[in-house]
């Protein structure tokens, strides 16, 4: 097992570059599924071996509920400083559990709530409610949105508002959203990842609703004049949804050119390299919690008696 078992907790540094040049290199859809992808497994990955390193740790502790045997030197050598990063991994694994269960727990009380707020309100699909506070989000199945935001948005910039909260709605990003946000609970080196994917669930909802609004001037405009309405309202959305990200970069896109449909860039531009980058520490990073799983498993089936 070796060092390879720390490999994990460090490798989710090669995906940094990613996370920033794909956010403007790539298209939005793409990007949204490649670093949740990478997130998702890295954060995996790097449980498992916190998990792994916690189960030697916990054999040098007095009475604890593990066999006699697997506190022998032969599996004790098999994890450099098994003492120190052993014990240090038991409160690293408990925090990793808190952190990702407080934040389902919130996102399945927002919803709750949400829902509960919404009852006994006319459409399924769309809610208007009469509230001088002016927001706007949407739910895994419906959109909501008050009277106060569509009184401040002119006709066109509406059916722009409501499209863009379609396209949340039909491409699920909640549940990239969620997915990201518990991988960066898991791994904060994660963090920057779930930085990127929120802004880019927003840049994704943008391409399509100019797509499906056919103007995306007037999609940039109602982005704009939402934000000017709400500046300052708390957004009262799901926990896994991040807030509607810097606002001038997603109106200076929608400004120009709409963005080219090619799934991947050459292996020969930064967007490439960075891509491939995080490829590769993504799969280093699944080979080595893998090849440590099964190191120490093979280790600890020999030294405990039948």
């Amino acid at each position: 097992m070796g060092v390879f078992v720390f490999l994990p907790l460090v490798l989710p540094l090669t995906a940094w570059p990613v996370a920033r040049l794909a956010e403007g290199r790539l298209h939005p859809r793409t990007t949204i599924r490649l670093l949740t992808a990478v997130a998702v497994v890295m954060a995996v990955c790097s449980t498992l071996c916190l998990a792994l390193l916690m189960v030697v740790g916990t054999a040098q502790l007095p009475a604890n509920p593990l066999p006699d045997a697997w506190s022998d030197p032969e599996v004790r050598a098999a994890v450099p400083q098994d003492g120190f990063a052993g014990r240090a991994a038991i409160p690293a694994l408990g925090s990793v559990a808190v952190l990702c269960g407080r934040t389902l727990h919130r996102h399945r009380r927002v919803t709750r709530l949400a829902r509960r707020a919404l009852t006994g309100l006319p459409g399924r699909k769309v809610s208007v409610l009469p509230d001088r506070t002016p927001y706007a989000y949407a739910l895994p199945d419906r959109i909501v949105v008050t009277t106060a935001l569509l009184d401040g948005l002119a006709p066109g910039e509406r059916r722009a508002l409501f499209a863009h909260e379609r396209a949340h709605v039909a491409a699920r990003h909640h549940r990239y959203l969620l997915a990201v946000h518990l991988a960066a609970r898991a791994n904060p080196f994660l963090w920057p990842l779930r930085t990127a994917v929120a802004y880019t669930a927003e840049r994704c909802a943008d391409e399509e609703a100019a797509r499906s609004v056919g103007d995306r001037r007037t999609v940039a405009l109602a982005i704009g004049r939402a934000a000017l309405l709400s500046r300052g309202t708390p957004a009262p959305t799901l926990a896994a949804l991040a807030a509607t990200g810097p606002v001038p970069r997603r109106v200076a896109a929608l400004l120009g050119p709409a963005p080219s449909a090619r799934g991947w860039p050459s292996a020969f531009t930064a967007a490439g390299l960075a891509v491939w980058g995080a490829a590769a520490g993504t799969l280093v990073s699944a080979m080595s919690s893998a090849n440590s799983a099964v190191t120490l498993f093979l280790i600890l089936h020999a030294a405990t008696p039948l």
